[in-house]
């Protein structure tokens, strides 16, 4: 059963990635759900990240940033100290199924955690040109935890 943090966990890391990370602030990355086994983070669509498509549609590499970064954050909650512990991507896998012409919205399940190595796996959706809301990437990821 997922377990739902305090509101202000979700906020802690919004602040936190405005704040720290530049990359994922100047996305403009939110948080909109944070729990024990998973998390839902968005980026929202601007054209400035999109390819030079009629319509335009995101580009992959927003999407699969989104995976890495979701699918990370995803396992903190399993670190020792999940705000001072590191998590580092060791591997990095994503299939792009559509094309994307909004927001993407990711959606991370934390798979396995072990003493050094945890699995996430991500589904990112969209509006589409043609289908409305539906998965446009899906990806898995395993990173390795520095644990205090």
């Amino acid at each position: 059963m997922e377990e739902e943090f305090p509101d202000d966990v979700t906020e802690m890391v919004e602040s936190f990635i405005e704040q720290h990370h530049g990359y994922l602030s100047w996305l403009g990355v939110t948080v909109e759900s944070f729990t024990l086994d998973g998390m839902t983070m968005t980026i929202p669509y601007d054209e400035k990240l999109t390819n030079p498509t009629q319509p335009p549609t995101m580009h992959g590499g927003i999407a699969a940033t989104l995976i890495d970064t979701a699918g990370g954050i995803a396992l903190r909650p399993h670190l020792s100290n999940p705000v001072s512990d590191d998590v580092a991507t060791i591997n990095l896998n994503v299939n792009y199924l559509r094309r994307a012409a909004g927001e993407l919205t990711a959606t991370a399940e934390v798979v396995r955690v072990g003493g050094s190595v945890g699995v996430s796996r991500v589904i990112v959706e969209s509006d589409t040109p043609n289908d409305g809301v539906q998965p446009v990437a899906v990806g898995q990821g395993a990173y390795r935890l520095f644990q205090g």
